[in-house]
């Protein structure tokens, strides 16, 4: 069954258009403590959020939704995402609640769930709530009210949680690293994280104002941070989102490394090094359709057995669950280290990758060789009307007719957005100028074919 709020990570959009106002999150907030309640919790929620505007706003609209429905509060203030359901986790709470759009500017907003093993909520629960949305609000009696408690070592607990992902005889001493933080959740802890195990760091977008989250910085715009890494003769730049979930890397010479690259370095490390709880590593790794066509030959010469997943952390996740692997992620920097932590952790991949050069004794410009990317397209049609390309006999026949000329060399995928009224057109193969020819040739098909349905 379909869901009518949640998308592949909560509920999203701009806000004050529904669902994303205050009276709709203050619903959500009663609904979710009585789901919680009929799941036999015991009635303690925590509460974090990134620096956007809205977040205060929205704070206060689950508090007073939660507290109705006779659910306690625990208030984290700014967090990262990932630090959030380390604390749902070590706080034994019943669910972790992140106020926070992620990448996306500041005039948007969203509300994403964490369990109180710190995973995704499963689509049961997602649809519990949904059924609960229907029902109107009612308050428990004025005795048994949640309370509201700030917790004011929250960083302090996420920042030592993060050191101790790596060995303890890892130290970056010497280490010169250029840290952009989006102006979101990590301006205060990811910094300090860095700093406590020895580098020499060099910061960029640690100042938000509640508008200038993602804002020309982050993972998203790395342009900053480039320019960065070469004017202070640093050996890597780390950028995050404005939730901390995700990481994109610079190398000493100002190239970019993106999540492909460091799941590869970082499986690598792994199977060359050791797992951290002992014996090598001998798992597979998790990418997601997306994943380029090079990380997945780097895996197959390298013997580690890889599988794609659909886009989205939460399904990355769970079919490393269903393998019993501990690494996945995704090509926009979204990494999961199961041995580490829940979650994609911007920081603590970051960590890894830095131990990984530690390790070897390699710079990340080296590193990231032992993959070669295939050149890859992707072009978004916009959409009028619903489509889907599966159901249109003219693109089919176009797709193959691509996959045809590939000759085997590389992939075509035609993928609507979770997010947005688009169809992603992508071609990929070891021919770039071919493979943009193609995509445009295949996205001005697929244009056509949604312009005639609509």
């Amino acid at each position: 069954m379909a869901k009518r709020y949640f998308g592949t990570d909560g509920i999203r959009g701009k806000v004050g258009e529904r669902p994303i106002t205050p009276e709709f999150v203050l619903h959500l907030g009663w609904a979710v403590g009585h789901v919680l309640a009929s799941h036999g919790g015991r009635g303690k929620v925590v509460i974090g959020k990134d620096t956007r505007i809205s977040g205060y706003m929205f704070e206060s609209a689950l508090q007073a939704g939660l507290s109705a429905a006779g659910v306690d509060i625990r208030l984290l203030g700014p967090m990262p995402t990932p630090g959030i359901a380390y604390l749902t986790r070590t706080m034994r709470a019943d669910a972790g609640i992140v106020i926070s759009a992620s990448h996306n500017p500041y005039y948007d907003n969203g509300i994403k769930f964490f369990s109180r093993l710190g995973f995704k909520l499963p689509d049961e629960t997602e649809h519990e709530i949904e059924k609960y949305l229907d029902h109107p609000v009612s308050c428990v009696e004025s005795g048994q009210l949640g309370k509201a408690v700030r917790v004011n070592d929250a960083a302090g607990r996420y920042i030592e949680f993060c050191k101790s992902t790596v060995p303890l005889g890892l130290e970056l001493e010497n280490m010169r690293i250029v840290v952009d933080c989006a102006n979101g959740a990590t301006y205060d802890v990811a910094p300090k994280v860095f700093k406590e195990l020895g580098a020499d760091v060099i910061t960029v977008g640690i100042e938000p104002d509640g508008v200038n989250i993602n804002a020309s910085c982050g993972s998203t715009n790395p342009a900053a941070l480039q320019q960065a890494v070469i004017e202070h003769g640093a050996e890597l730049g780390v950028a995050l989102d404005g939730d901390g979930d995700r990481l994109i890397m610079v190398d000493h010479k100002g190239e970019v490394v993106d999540g492909d690259e460091l799941l590869f370095i970082i499986a690598r490390d792994r199977q060359g090094n050791g797992h951290r709880n002992g014996g090598a590593y001998r798992g597979g790794v998790v990418g997601t359709v997306m994943s380029n066509l090079g990380l997945e030959l780097a895996f197959k010469d390298a013997g580690i057995p890889f599988r794609r997943a659909a886009v989205g952390d939460r399904y990355v996740g769970e079919l490393m669950t269903q393998e019993g692997w501990i690494l996945g992620g995704e090509s926009s920097g979204h990494i999961i280290c199961r041995d580490c932590t829940t979650t994609g952790d911007g920081i603590i991949s970051a960590l890894q990758v830095m131990a990984a050069m530690v390790n070897s004794g390699q710079t990340l410009h080296t590193l990231k060789r032992g993959m070669t990317k295939f050149p890859q397209t992707m072009i978004n049609v916009r959409l009028e009307e619903r489509f889907s390309p599966e159901d249109s006999e003219h693109v089919q026949n176009a797709v193959r007719d691509v996959e045809a000329q590939l000759a085997g060399r590389g992939r075509v995928l035609l993928r609507p957005s979770g997010t947005e009224p688009v169809i992603r057109v992508m071609v990929e193969g070891d021919d770039a100028p071919q493979v943009e020819t193609l995509a445009r040739q295949l996205a001005d098909i697929v244009a056509q074919a949604a312009r005639t349905v609509a």
